[in-house]
């Protein structure tokens, strides 16, 4: 006999695979990247709209997680950063480029003093303490765990195994990688709400419009992605993705500075916003490709898992922060 239940039975069963394709070919749970996008989208648009200073804090925080974060994954290779210098500085200099009279000057003052305090630093050894431990280790096992094929195509067949160094000479190397890619690009996302009397504006165009590109380059790679982009680094990028991160982020840039700039403003400005949208779909996209590297030549999948569906937040931040020094150059180079 058939009953409600065994009607019903036939769409359950077309929805489960369905939802399993998506995460399948966009290499998340696609739910609970959804929910956490949102979070931060609140949380992130809260902190503009209650005062700059706000959004200086919260990237401070984003930075210090992202820092553990890297310190982490260095350590599963056998290589260690001065987390405790890398923190005090980087935050130390955020603080004093925002609240600085010249901030670039600060800036590169800062950037410069955390490079040399943090080399000396690295050059000594450092004895890990137990929750590195637990957590290189919860890191490694989770690795063993893993299919051979990720989505960052970390872990494929033929890779090497990883190989534990005890080098000073590459503790300093990665400890200056981190100065570079965590403590000067962050400053980079705060620098653009510091001038040119459009903090909201420029904040968000330095945190969404990246987000945007990952959408723009996640939706239209898994709907026509045919064409691989780096197969080697990131086999689910594709040139379908990467035009569909220009376009999304063009219209996302224009819709910015629709809702942000004066209107009577927009005959001298609306190619900026098509230039800066093209611009970061490209670097979005880069920035993703330079983290899918460096996880690759770690043999890990995520950086992190502190954020659902996302991974860490170097996961979530790294077309962001590849994205800030191109976005700030160019806002400062055109007056805005």
């Amino acid at each position: 006999m058939i009953t409600e239940e065994t009607m019903k039975q036939p769409q359950q069963d077309q929805t489960s695979p369905t939802l399993d394709t998506i995460n399948t070919r966009t290499g998340r749970n696609m739910p609970q990247a959804i929910a956490t996008g949102v979070l931060l989208v609140v949380v992130i648009l809260g902190c503009l709209l209650v005062k700059p200073d706000a959004f200086m804090l919260l990237i401070v925080c984003f930075m210090s997680l992202g820092l553990w974060e890297l310190r982490v994954d260095f350590a599963t290779a056998g290589l260690d950063i001065p987390i405790l210098a890398l923190w005090v500085c980087s935050a130390g200099t955020i603080l004093a480029m925002f609240y600085g009279r010249d901030h670039v000057l600060w800036m590169v003052a800062g950037v410069f003093l955390t490079a040399v305090i943090v080399t000396i630093c690295a050059s000594f050894q450092h004895r890990g303490s137990r929750r590195l431990e637990r957590a290189v280790a919860s890191k490694l096992n989770f690795a063993d765990s893993l299919p051979n094929q990720s989505e960052s195509g970390s872990i494929t067949e033929g890779n090497p195994p990883v190989v534990r160094v005890n080098s000073r000479y590459a503790n300093v190397s990665v400890s200056l990688l981190t100065v570079v890619y965590i403590t000067f690009l962050a400053n980079l996302i705060v620098l653009p709400t510091t001038f040119g009397g459009h903090p909201v504006a420029h904040g968000l165009i330095s945190v969404f419009l990246p987000a945007v590109s990952d959408i723009g380059g996640l939706a239209f790679g898994a709907w026509l992605g045919k064409h691989k982009l780096s197969p080697r680094i990131s086999p689910k990028k594709s040139v379908e993705g990467l035009l569909g991160s220009m376009g999304l982020c063009i219209i996302a840039a224009g819709a910015i500075f629709a809702c942000t700039y004066p209107r009577q403003e927009w005959a001298q400005i609306w190619w900026v916003a098509v230039l800066l949208g093209a611009m970061v779909g490209i670097t979005g996209t880069f920035g993703d490709l330079s983290a899918s590297l460096i996880k690759r030549d770690l043999g890990i999948k995520d950086m992190g898992h502190l954020l659902k569906g996302h991974g860490g937040v170097l996961d979530r931040v790294d077309s962001i922060l590849m994205s800030a020094p191109f976005i700030a150059g160019l806002l400062w180079v055109t007056g805005l």
